[in-house]
């Protein structure tokens, strides 16, 4: 059963590494995909077989330890529960056909060979998040999960819109990422070397004696919301699903009908213990469910394209979802999920053929023609809507044009006063800056220094620096080298930081930087090659297109991009959790601003990314003539 369970992890892996390994031609691509496919099914059925066999009950495996401390271990954990069975084999079923389906929906497409990898990419990243015992290992499959998301959404590189969605939507995910990473703290500082999913239910079997108090389990339940809202498009970011179904219909099936879009009821029920253990909790899942139901089942209404339909449609029904986890109903949430995920994987595989249909039957006929909806009695109305004065009508459906206005109260809250506080950072001089800097930290050491206080105050001053960083990297477009050596300057702080609180941890402080040292000077060493020369330097709107002019210094970009924001494929990943780990040991104060600088960053590092590598070539050209049309103007209006 252990082979079965490394089998299913590890087989997606494979496939995404022979595809990258083998030649651009469709024939072979397919039969790598078919076969990983087949192979990945015929793994995922037998351990599911063998695991019913031995009574559906429990099992843990532990393959080894990762890494080990004094206070800390990371072990690659496995856990298969009925939770995660139901989640195995929807995504067995919904994978592989998906993977019959692209095969011929994806004929003759440039991105054919990208497409396959990604799609095994996240399915690697969906297993990791479905199989993991504890809640490091689900937080390395939650950002896989979420890179493969972000490409797909970009897909369609040569339009400017999918590149948009692609951002915003990461966007939400990253910010999303603050709930799990403090999550992942709170439970190695109140559980300690109790924090694996097997263990959860036994630490609140006594409901005299929990594992914690009352204040802390509340602020864990509320980071874990957070984390399962962003993921699962529910109040109030219910606005990024429909924006991403801007990918391949298939990738939109798999991922925002089926699988990715149920992470979050995942996370709820494999928490169930933390966050139901008061009712306050309870109702707060029950209210952002029932506030999802409202404005998303409003915004369909709306909605002018089938995928954005179907897209509210599924944000509805996983807002039922939370509704039913708050009342306790756990096997109700399992059946629901697996009729939902396979209902919007068929509705969004099936709706190209109706849209080419309704085009072939309006073609054909010779007077207007409307889709209308009819009741099936004339004496029912067609919608509540229909009943209500004409006023409230004209309200509620500007309303769900305007999807609630939920983005523009997020981007408000959220995003613009980070913005403007790094565009007041950027403009001033570097020179200026710096002696802020200095003056500040050497007004904290005189004062450390005069109260015989410790050197780790300092960790302060340095946590506000390493914020404000983040931000500048955040708010700056015109430079990509500010914008890298800033994220840069933002780890190094962290790790000076945490050495400050703990002198000690200077060997798990080297271990992030074998990460973020190389993957930083790599980054300098692209960008100074594919930026050689570029006529717009000056223009931060500009898509540059290089992985398509420059595709392999596109793909290395990309990999230290991925290292600069601690991708669970350097050890920069492993170093943020240790990084945490002090933290929450020695100052749990400094959990917060190193996670809020992490989560930034990479909202920073995929914005620079997507400026210089997608877009289409001639777009250049194109903006080129722009700019000399404009000076033309000019000079034209001066000399008249």
């Amino acid at each position: 059963m252990n082979e079965l369970l490394l089998s299913s992890q590890f087989i997606p892996l494979l496939g995404l590494l022979l595809i990258l390994l083998s030649p651009n031609d469709e024939h072979k691509i397919a039969r790598i995909s078919t076969g990983s496919s087949i192979a990945l099914g015929a793994s995922i059925m037998a351990l599911l077989l063998m695991w019913g066999g031995a009574g559906f009950l429990n099992y843990e495996y532990e393959w080894f330890t990762l890494y080990a401390g004094e206070d800390y271990r990371f072990p690659i954990l496995f856990y298969l529960d009925r939770i995660g069975g139901a989640y195995l084999f929807c995504v067995w079923a919904i994978f592989s056909v998906i993977i019959k389906y692209c095969r011929v929906y994806l004929h003759r497409e440039a991105g054919y060979k990208r497409f396959f990898m990604t799609i095994f990419g996240f399915v690697f990243g969906l297993n990791m998040v479905i199989l993991s015992g504890s809640i490091d290992l689900l937080f390395a499959g939650w950002e896989i999960v979420g890179m493969a998301s972000f490409l797909l959404i970009a897909f369609y590189r040569h339009r400017p819109q999918p590149v948009r969605n692609a951002l915003r939507a990461y966007t939400v995910y990253r910010f999303c990422d603050i709930g799990l990473l403090l999550g992942a703290w709170m439970s190695h500082l109140l559980f300690h070397d109790s924090q694996h999913f097997s263990q959860l239910s036994n630490l609140f079997n006594h409901a005299a004696m929990p594992p914690a108090g009352y204040g802390a389990l509340l602020l864990l339940s509320v980071l874990i919301l957070i984390a399962a809202s962003g993921k699962s498009a529910q109040f109030p970011f219910c606005f990024w699903l429909p924006r991403a179904m801007e990918g391949p219909t298939p990738s939109s099936a798999i991922f925002y009908g089926a699988l990715s879009v149920h992470l979050g009821v995942f996370l709820l029920l494999r928490t169930t213990p933390i966050w139901t253990y008061h009712y306050f909790t309870r109702f707060i899942v029950f209210v952002i469910g029932l506030l999802t139901v409202i404005v998303a089942s409003l915004s369909e209404k709306t909605q002018s394209n089938i995928k954005g339909q179907i897209a509210y449609a599924s944000i509805t029904q996983v807002g039922f979802m939370f509704m039913e986890l708050a009342l306790g109903l756990e096997t109700l949430v399992l059946l629901h999920f697996l009729g939902n995920a396979f209902l919007r994987c068929y509705q969004l595989l099936v709706s190209p053929s109706i849209v080419a249909h309704l085009l072939r039957v309006e073609g054909s006929a010779d007077t207007d023609f409307y889709i209308k909806n009819s009741a099936r009695f004339e004496f029912l109305p067609l919608s509540i809507r229909s009943t209500l004065p004409e006023v409230l009508q004209n309200t509620l459906y500007v309303f769900s044009l305007q999807e609630g206005n939920l983005e523009l109260l997020v981007r408000n809250v959220l995003w613009n006063p980070l913005k403007r506080i790094g565009a007041s950072l950027n403009a001033m001089k570097f020179w200026v800056k710096l002696l802020n800097a200095v003056a500040v930290l050497g007004a904290v050491y005189l004062a450390i220094v005069t109260a015989g206080l410790s050197n780790k105050y300092l960790a302060l001053p340095i946590s506000v620096f390493m914020v404000l960083a983040s931000i500048s990297a955040f708010s700056l477009k015109r430079s990509p080298f500010g914008v890298w050596n800033a994220m840069a300057l933002s780890s190094a702080l962290a790790a000076l930081g945490v050495w400050f609180l703990n002198p000690a941890a200077s060997s798990d402080i080297a271990i992030f930087a074998t990460g973020i040292l190389p993957s930083w000077v790599l980054g300098l060493f692209v960008l100074g090659r594919m930026l050689k020369g570029d006529q717009f330097r000056e223009t931060p709107f500009a898509y540059r297109a290089l992985a398509e002019t420059q595709p392999k210094l596109s793909l290395l970009f990309f990999v230290s991009f991925l290292g600069l924001i601690g991708f669970p494929i350097s050890p920069a990943f492993l170093g943020e959790d240790l990084l945490l780990a002090h933290a929450s040991s020695h100052d749990p104060w400094f959990a917060l601003p190193i996670t809020l600088a992490f989560v930034i960053n990479g909202i920073a590092g995929a914005r620079v990314f997507l400026r210089l590598c997608m877009g289409r070539p001639s777009e250049l050209n194109v903006l080129s003539e722009d700019v000399d049309v404009e000076v033309a103007h000019s000079i034209e209006t001066q000399s008249v």
